[in-house]
């Protein structure tokens, strides 16, 4: 993986408050847990969801695996700093712990 992906996952999640790195966008997401994810964002009050489509760039989609040590696709991150995956934020969308972080 070349360390210009690294570079530019890092600086994605670090300038950017809320990203998600996904399946598709946000208005058309291809896999199921991305639209979870999209969902869950949209009902903690989240408006402009900065999305990463990991389908354009194969080289993206293995290197936020690898950033975040996590396998799986979708992956959130708020300020910085990795979240999870749709099972995750379901989980603490439910116990309000989601929107608490999203609003800190």
């Amino acid at each position: 993986m070349s360390d210009d992906v690294q570079k530019w996952i890092k600086e994605t999640v670090s300038n950017t408050p809320v990203v998600l790195f996904m399946k598709g966008t946000a208005q058309f997401p291809q896999c199921g847990f991305s639209g979870r994810a999209i969902q869950i964002l949209k009902a903690c009050g989240v408006e402009n969801i900065a999305t990463v489509n990991v389908l354009d760039d194969p080289e993206v989609r293995q290197g936020i695996k690898e950033y975040s040590n996590w396998p799986t696709i979708p992956q959130l991150y708020v300020r910085g700093e990795f979240v999870g995956g749709s099972d995750i934020m379901s989980e603490m969308f439910e116990s309000g712990e989601l929107k608490a972080l999203l609003n800190a």
